[in-house]
């Protein structure tokens, strides 16, 4: 039987990519994520081999030195990766977030000044929309930029940027009164500011500062921070599209092929936990017999396996629809709604198989079961999608009385 979550209809280039990528986790990053995680250390070493992959440049378009890929691609080596260790399919995925967003809504001045570099893996990318006080409403966004000549100056503090201190390049978004009158739709005052700044924490520009990491009960290894912004000054070149007012949109384009992503980090971290949890089923004995052999575990078994094929079918769905063209908001939100649950439903029945010895950070699932409920929170918390997936139901069955 093949392994589980297999993809049809590939072409023989992204069926290489993909097997090149699931055997540089198999060697090189399953040996070690989990060392490497309880230390909390940025697994420096892998994200050179994968700068050397090209990952930093998967879908960024061959004209700029990337791979050109779609974002089916992208996300199945996504989910290779989070099967390996989750924290590093978070490093690519914020990287690939502001790539994504240049493309898509970038000036062509923008284009030719990041991407070649974001293409090489020379520039890290990371977003920056929460804020410590808002959660889930942006439209709360407090953070502003106020215009002074040519220059735009930026004021306010974020919150939970991942790769906020190793990042060079931050897509942050704040609010921009200018050209929109006072009661204007808060959604269309908002602007996306491109940051560049040193990597590293404490003061890393003039009135931009990153103070440290925040701990965090899993996801280690990759550094989520904060960010804080007094008086930091931003050349008006620097604002994404080159218009004022358009940032929350170009956010939620970038967010909607993140919850894509988000998906199909479930999707691995649930594979992996299956694997984990069939393994030590044949290899504990109770009874007389292999675990395995006992009918509630192959039930549990049964149930693992058939949760990771269905969130893997959604996930391709979701990026497929995207790659097409088409407006994927609604498969989006079901896709990473399905696969996070999922995720932490796989994970805890992988815990429970292993008893006891789940408990002891000896054994990979201790590591997992921390980690899994990350998802249930990125990309917007599961009441976010059902509120998304309830109101485009809505737009698609209108009652015609």
């Amino acid at each position: 039987m093949a392994r589980l979550a297999q993809t049809a209809g590939l072409t023989d280039v992204q069926q290489e990519i993909v097997s090149t990528v699931r055997d540089f986790v198999d060697k090189e990053i399953i040996p070690v994520a989990t060392e490497l995680e309880h230390r909390d250390e940025y697994p420096q070493q892998i994200v050179d081999g994968l700068k050397e992959l090209g990952l930093f440049g998967l879908m960024i378009p061959e004209e700029y030195g990337g791979l050109g890929e779609s974002l089916l691609t992208y996300a199945l080596c996504v989910e290779e990766i989070a099967r390996g260790w989750m924290s590093v399919s978070g490093i690519i995925n914020t990287h690939f977030i502001v790539a994504y967003m240049l493309k898509q809504h970038g000036t062509q001045e923008q284009k030719d000044h990041f991407l070649p570099r974001m293409a090489a893996g020379d520039i890290r990318g990371a977003f920056s929309m929460s804020e410590p006080a808002l959660g889930s409403d942006v439209s709360a966004i407090s953070s502003k930029a106020v215009r002074d000549g040519d220059e735009y100056v930026l004021t306010g503090q974020k919150m939970w940027l991942t790769n906020g201190g190793t990042s060079s390049l931050v897509a942050v978004l704040v609010r921009s009164d200018e050209g929109h009158p006072q009661g204007t739709a808060p959604h269309k005052s908002m602007t996306t500011f491109l940051v560049e700044k040193e990597p590293g924490f404490g003061e890393v520009r003039p009135g931009l500062t990153i103070p440290g990491k925040i701990e965090k009960m899993g996801y280690k290894g990759v550094d989520t921070t904060e960010l804080i912004m007094d008086g930091l000054r931003v050349p008006a070149d620097r604002v994404l599209g080159g218009v004022t007012g358009r940032g929350f949109y170009q956010m939620m384009d970038g967010v909607e092929v993140g919850r894509v992503n988000v998906a199909a980090r479930g999707c691995g971290v649930a594979q992996r936990a299956f694997e984990l949890g069939v393994s030590y089923a044949q290899q504990r004995h109770t009874f007389g017999k292999p675990i395995a052999q006992h009918q509630a575990i192959q039930f549990k078994l049964a149930e693992m396996a058939t949760k990771v094929e269905a969130a893997h079918a959604m996930m391709v769905n979701a990026a497929r629809k995207k790659d097409s063209g088409q407006r994927n908001d609604l498969e989006a939100g079901m896709a990473k709604y399905l696969a996070s649950e999922y995720c932490k439903e796989v994970v805890e029945d992988a815990f429970r198989i292993h008893g006891g010895y789940g408990f002891s950070k000896e054994y990979e699932i201790e590591r997992l079961y921390r980690e899994a409920p990350m998802l249930l929170i990125g990309e917007g918390t599961a009441e976010i999608q059902k509120m998304i997936i309830g109101r485009r139901l809505l737009e698609e069955y209108r009652f015609q009385g």
